[in-house]
């Protein structure tokens, strides 16, 4: 299953071709984010990221926060770093390290021309009954990304941020994310008012997890998933403003308390 640290950005994974963008010069955006359970908040998260002739940078913080803290104190640090090669953004590495409790973890993934070339999890995690466990192949980690690009979407128009799938992998588990389109709309939050496109998104589990996980079935047949994504400037780049998740325990919301590009 994912990883709490950055479950956050898995679930809301897209990366679309880009058009010229990386002829535009130097820029830097930063979202601000609360996870909230029946209006209760339960975690924050930020993220910011640079755009730099073909080269990109993606850091995130993610806590625990109001009743949150009470059943769990987990933080994190996450970043992504990699390229646009022609219409395709292709990552170098991922990093995610996170603490709950007392205990510590890292996740390490490093990529070459879209492929993993190796992952490290600390601590490794514990040994699979092959009996239940849908075992990676070597080709479902080509052309896959990890969860921080999977956040970014370059598209031309907001008619285009939807209709289409992401190949996505975040350590343990591939997973495909699709987004098909649902509606347009408007919002306004410190750093940006304006307009905004909704995508309904579903869950197919590919490799990486154990069969008849009620969670990941419920996400796959059940789970009603929407993502709301604002353009950043005139960069051509769309980002997650706002997010509902079912689950089986009732629908979780991730929306941006800020949203805005960075001089």
């Amino acid at each position: 299953m994912l990883r709490p640290s950055h479950a956050f950005a898995a679930l809301l994974a897209l990366a679309v071709p880009a058009k010229s963008f990386a002829a535009a010069a130097p820029q830097s955006f930063r979202g601000e984010y609360t996870v909230s359970y029946l209006g209760l908040s339960i975690a924050r998260a930020t993220f910011s990221s640079h755009y730099e002739g073909n080269n990109y940078a993606i850091d995130g913080t993610v806590s625990a926060a109001g009743v949150g803290k009470l059943f769990d104190d987990t933080k994190g640090r996450i970043s992504s770093k990699g390229t646009i090669s022609g219409k395709q953004m292709q990552p170098r590495a991922f990093r995610a390290d996170y603490t709950s409790g007392k205990k510590a973890s890292v996740v390490d993934i490093r990529f070459n021309n879209g492929a993993v070339t190796s992952t490290q999890v600390i601590p490794p995690p514990k040994k699979r009954d092959p009996k239940d466990w849908v075992p990676i192949g070597a080709g479902d980690l080509k052309s896959v990304l990890d969860p921080m690009a999977a956040t970014v979407i370059h598209a031309d128009s907001p008619d285009k941020v939807c209709g289409r799938t992401v190949k996505f992998y975040d350590g343990e588990m591939r997973a495909d994310l699709t987004l098909t389109y649902a509606s347009k709309g408007s919002i306004s939050v410190p750093g940006y008012k304006g307009d905004t496109v909704t995508c309904k998104m579903g869950f197919e589990p590919v490799a990486g997890y154990r069969k008849g996980r009620k969670a990941l079935n419920f996400l796959k047949n059940k789970s009603r998933m929407l993502v709301t994504f604002a353009p950043l400037g005139q960069s051509g780049v769309y980002a997650p403003i706002r997010a509902t998740v079912g689950t089986q325990i009732g629908p979780l919301t991730i929306s941006a308390r800020r949203f805005e590009a960075v001089n």
